[in-house]
């Protein structure tokens, strides 16, 4: 997906690659409400938030109220078995404009002891859609 990559890339390297591409690339921690601790500019876009208000932003909110428990099923499933490469679900940004995700790749985030440490989703296909009736979120 990050063209250009070897599997040999410096950190630098990737972390440039991730910054600069237009594949929306976002993570999340494992606090009992995960918040998301990375979102790339091309995440900041869709989602329609600062570097600091995505990273104080609790996950659950990227999802609708009503398709919540579709999200948190998706979420077990990747923690079960380590990642999902066909995702699609309807996610919202910050001020309400929803959009669908296509084809998306979700991941956990392990440590070299094996520990998982997050979440981690990257998708580079989305379709807007109409405004939600149930905007604005709820907690």
């Amino acid at each position: 997906m990050l063209d250009g990559l070897q599997a040999d890339s410096s950190d630098t390297t990737i972390e440039a690659a991730m910054h600069a591409t237009a594949t929306v690339i976002v993570a999340h921690g494992t606090e009992p409400d995960p918040v998301f601790f990375y979102g790339n500019p091309a995440a900041l876009r869709l989602f329609e938030a600062s570097q600091p208000a995505f990273t104080a932003m609790p996950s659950r909110l990227s999802a609708e109220p009503m398709l919540r428990a579709e999200r948190e099923r998706l979420l077990a499933q990747v923690r079960s078995h380590g990642y999902i490469d066909d995702y699609a679900g309807v996610r919202v940004s910050t001020t309400g404009r929803r959009f669908r995700i296509e084809r998306a790749t979700v991941w956990n985030l392990v440590d070299e002891d094996g520990t998982i440490r997050g979440q981690a989703a990257m998708f580079s296909q989305w379709v807007g859609l109409p405004l939600s009736p149930a905007w604005p979120p709820t907690a």
